[in-house]
């Protein structure tokens, strides 16, 4: 809605003849019928604003009159919030103290804003009362005198009878001009959140006329305007009669966006990334993605995007992007904890905008340890290393990133010293699919205490990832899928091979609000091209632990040797499902059932050795993510598969 059609936010004007037409468009007011009494009303429960004064101090002969404030219910939680949010009774009860006087014009004052808060959820018949120390406004005479006089906190009491509800009666919808019929058909095509029957709220009102500008715009026209809202309200039938005339404009293109507000960022990169965006048809989409992208760039703080208010002499529209940078330079960590790792711990240093272009250069180092049962000081591993993420190459949604980091394990399954190296390139086709590939390397020795390996192999990645949810972290809604492949040469064994692995998640808000959801998991992997047992011990498949069976031993499902060490598999088969539920704020809890097992065939693992485990945990929401607290039991555990439980903390939901 434009800002020189858009009504006085919050206020509707009502008239209360038996049948009298006005105009919802500010506070002006154009009507017919006889003795017009009108008064605004309000949409929401949101107060006004307190007067600019509230009177001089008490002096010392005046009497500060403490009181006490009783809101009798309706019986209409919505009207409650109303009469509470309106009256400044209780808002000013214990921020402004005043005198007897000042009470009295306060209550009067309230008078007219509860009838204000009664038209707003459609009583327009309903009346208001209030009484101090149990007598009327405003027919008691020397109320404030007497007043004077009462022992203090004086009761004061708002009864309020709302009466009958007024209902919708008829909606109309028409074009300020003909030429205007067809965009304004289109928009009025589905249910805009206002028909027959429903309550003459002014909220529905104003929101259902908001709804079909939303819809002009989407549709490409960027500056629709509200040309006039007429509402009739009819107290012999108790209902309400609402017209809409809507202007749609015209339709419209981008402009060359501008993106103002930057220090250290290269603003040939920031123009090249927003200006995909013109000679596009106009979208609030479009200026969403664009917004977006800029502020997952990781160097803005803010960013807003401000459409202009009319087109420019080629009639397209001109965007202004407006940012804030952050602080280029970043140190930072994060703990977690599982009863197989122990405490892990990740120290990181980064530079968000290296050379002008939003490339992030992070070093970091990981320290971790797990319980072995080996015992000693070596059983400690880490990985430390860097990554260099350039976004948005040549303009388009192509990131690249690359890895280098040398890492020591001392795991069950095997030991490993390698360095490992990649390149990878991820081309953004839509909001939602991805296709990444680049090449990797592993060198080093992997192996057993005793038996130690050359590992020397070169690969690609190649995948492709689909996300349909609505958040990364603590996803409520939607699905993702995700599908590599890593064919792989190791020179050492000279053996070729294909490690695949799909992944799939899903999300049913439950209740509509998030305080209820089920969230799915599965996973299957499998090696093609070589025999498990010639496979480098690391480029099997596992499964146990906090990110594959919660309540199992990390790597321990599976096959194993003679010693009864666990040896991977060719193949792999896992699942999960969730009932997320909030409890109290941003507290919530989970229950949860894993499943999972490992096998030698590539295909398919024998589904008859699925472990299954299951648990609780708590979350905590934070601006960073939930965070996570599982405990999980083994439902049929094997010889050395678990110890009888797990722990688990971290940053983020289990999948």
């Amino acid at each position: 809605m434009t800002p020189r059609s858009r009504p006085a936010p919050g206020v509707l004007t009502s008239c209360g003849t038996r049948r009298a037409p006005f105009l919802l468009s500010g506070a002006a007011l154009a009507g017919t019928g006889a003795a017009l009494l009108c008064s605004p009303f309000a949409v929401s429960a949101q107060p006004s604003a307190p007067p600019p004064a509230l009177g001089a101090a008490p002096t010392a002969e005046e009497r500060v009159l403490p009181y006490s404030l009783e809101i009798v219910p309706t019986g209409d939680e919505a009207l409650d919030e109303a009469i509470a949010g309106v009256s400044q009774l209780g808002r000013l009860r214990e921020l402004a103290p005043t005198d007897a006087f000042g009470l009295v014009g306060r209550a009067l004052g309230d008078l007219e804003r509860l009838d204000a808060a009664l038209r707003s959820e459609g009583y327009y018949a309903g009346r208001a009362r209030i009484e101090i120390a149990g007598l009327p406004l405003p027919v008691t005479p020397d109320l404030a005198e007497r007043l004077a006089r009462v022992e203090a906190p004086v009761p004061v009491r708002i009864l309020v009878e709302p009466g009958p509800r007024y209902r919708i009666t008829s909606v109309a919808v028409r074009p300020a001009t003909p030429a205007d019929a067809a965009a304004v058909a289109a928009v009025v095509a589905e249910p805009f959140g206002l028909a027959p029957g429903d309550p003459a709220t002014a909220a529905a009102v104003l929101d259902a006329g908001e709804t079909l500008l939303d819809r002009l715009r989407r549709a490409g026209h960027p500056l629709p305007a509200d040309v006039e809202r007429t509402v009739v309200v009819d107290h012999r039938d108790r209902g309400m009669e609402v017209e809409f005339v809507l202007a749609p404009g015209p339709r419209s293109r981008f402009a060359p966006p501008r993106v103002v507000g930057q220090v250290r960022t290269d603003a040939v990169f920031l123009q090249r990334l927003a200006g995909r965006i013109a000679g596009q048809p106009y979208s609030p989409e479009r200026i969403e993605r664009v917004r977006r992208d800029l502020r997952t760039l990781g160097v803005f703080a803010a960013v807003r995007a401000r459409p202009a208010e009319r087109l420019d002499a080629a009639g397209t529209l001109p965007v202004t992007f407006e940012v804030e940078e952050r602080p280029p330079r970043a140190v930072g960590f994060s703990l977690a904890y599982e009863t197989d790792f122990g405490p892990t711990g990740r120290i990181y240093w980064e530079h968000r905008n290296l050379l002008g272009g939003a490339e992030r250069l992070r070093l970091e180092a990981d320290v971790y340890r797990l319980e072995t049962g080996r015992g000693g000081a070596d059983d400690f591993g880490f990985r430390i290393g860097g990554s260099l993420r350039s976004p948005f190459l040549y303009g388009r949604d192509l990131t690249l990133t690359a890895d280098g980091f040398a890492l020591r394990d001392r795991l069950r399954a095997y030991d490993r010293d390698v360095a490992i190296a990649s390149l990878l390139l991820e081309r953004q086709l839509t909001d939602r699919l991805a296709v990444l590939g680049g090449p990797l390397a592993e060198f080093g020795r992997v192996g057993r205490e005793d038996d130690m390996r050359p590992v020397q192999l070169l690969g690609a990645t190649l995948g492709v990832r689909w996300d349909g949810t609505d958040s990364l972290l603590d996803p409520r809604r939607g699905w993702r899928v995700a599908f590599t492949a890593t064919p792989a040469y190791e020179m050492h064994e000279t053996i070729v091979f294909a490690r695949l692995r799909l992944t799939a998640s899903a999300y049913w808000d439950v209740t509509g609000d998030g305080g209820s959801v089920v969230a799915l998991r599965g996973a299957l992997g499998s090696v093609a091209g070589a025999e498990r047992d010639r496979l480098p011990l690391d480029q099997r498949f596992y499964a146990g632990g906090g990110g594959s069976v919660r309540g199992y031993t990390y790597q321990a499902i599976g096959p194993r040797d003679a010693t009864g060490r666990p040896v991977g598999g060719a193949s792999l088969v896992e699942g999960s499902i969730e009932l997320r539920q909030r409890l109290w704020g941003e507290l919530g809890g989970v229950l949860f059932l894993d499943a999972g097992t490992v096998g030698r065939d590539p295909l398919l693992p024998d589904l008859g050795d699925l472990r299954f485990g299951a648990g609780v945990g708590l979350r905590y929401r934070t601006v960073i993510g939930p965070i996570r607290a599982d405990v999980a039991v083994p439902l049929n555990r094997g010889a050395g598969e678990s110890r009888g439980y797990g722990f688990y903390l971290g940053i983020g939901q289990a999948f």
